[in-house]
């Protein structure tokens, strides 16, 4: 098979389709010259601008020393550099994450491209120092773009600690995560009284708790936003296994399931940034891809979300 060297982004983003389904082995991406972007959405408190397809590292980084495992992972951020992505999202509470994303980045020519964000995930102002000094190392970064407090533990000691960070520049952005709808309350007081500079949280086209007030304290507070669980800890590629798109997404650029429902999430002009984890290139490819072309608007929000229903 004959494969050009310039391909448009219709054209590259029904090749990944393929490969996600297994039906076509790609190339390396480095071969392709893109005519379109991917999307990217502003940064309210510096107007800095990031893709809004990004990468998270839960269970899928935690491989250790494995040098197998490693090595496709670098292949994960291979392409997901080459297809436009930038946030990658760790943790101390995932295991070795932090330390194969170091290891791995630093390696790679682009890994000053990427935007490094993690967590601290401790009780107590010293504890979180160490932890957050201890992360800086595994990273192998002199500063973390985005440091956030996971599972908001302890986190009325951390926000001074990362709010002077951020004044002397070892940090870029601070902010505050959770993955449960029962925390979106809590969140909203914490952006109300501190205004982090972003909100990491649970949202899917299923699970859409954070549009009944959450969204709505994030704009008024001009607050970033990174989004967990996309995919509903899986159960949506459960709901839709088996099943073909409907015809009319073809009109939105979306080729396969994983970019029906990132593309749900991205539609909302309030996220900026979405992470999906995976461990596997061609899933990779899949997800960046969503972030190319053309958005639904919100009648065809609703129409994604009535399909899902009635499967």
């Amino acid at each position: 098979m004959m494969i050009d060297n310039e391909y448009s982004r219709r054209e590259v983003i029904k090749l990944g389709s393929l490969a996600s389904l297994g039906l076509l082995v790609l190339p390396s991406f480095e071969a392709f010259n893109f005519k379109d972007t991917m999307i990217k959405r502003v940064v309210p408190p510096s107007n800095e601008k990031l893709p809004v397809i990004g990468l998270g590292t839960w269970q899928t980084f935690d491989v250790g020393n494995s040098k197998e495992k490693r090595k496709v992972l670098k292949q994960v951020l291979q392409e997901m550099n080459r297809l436009g992505g930038r946030v990658i999202d760790s943790s101390p509470m995932y295991g070795s994450s932090e330390n194969v994303v170091g290891d791995l980045t630093y390696t790679m020519k682009p890994r000053n491209d990427f935007f490094y964000a993690t967590k601290v995930w401790t009780s107590g102002k010293q504890a979180g120092i160490r932890q957050m000094e201890q992360s800086f190392r595994l990273m192998k970064r002199e500063r973390i773009d985005l440091m956030q407090i996971h599972n908001l533990v302890d986190w009325k000691t951390h926000v001074k600690t990362l709010k002077h960070w951020k004044d002397i520049g070892k940090i870029k952005y601070w902010g505050i995560t959770h993955y449960t709808n029962a925390s979106h309350s809590t969140l909203e007081k914490i952006i109300n009284a501190e205004t982090p500079d972003f909100v990491q949280f649970n949202y899917s086209i299923r699970d859409r708790h954070a549009e009944q007030s959450l969204f709505k304290t994030i704009e008024k507070n001009k607050t970033a936003v990174l989004i967990n669980q996309p995919y509903d800890s899986g159960s949506l590629f459960r709901i839709t296994k088996g099943k073909k798109l409907p015809g009319w997404c073809k009109d939105y650029d979306i080729n396969s399931w994983g970019q029906y429902f990132l593309k749900f999430i991205i539609s909302n002009e309030l996220v900026t940034c979405v992470i999906p984890g995976t461990s596997k290139p061609h899933h990779a490819i899949d997800n960046m891809m969503a972030g190319y072309g053309i958005l639904p608007n919100q009648k065809v929000r609703e129409k994604m979300y009535e399909h899902l229903k009635s499967l």
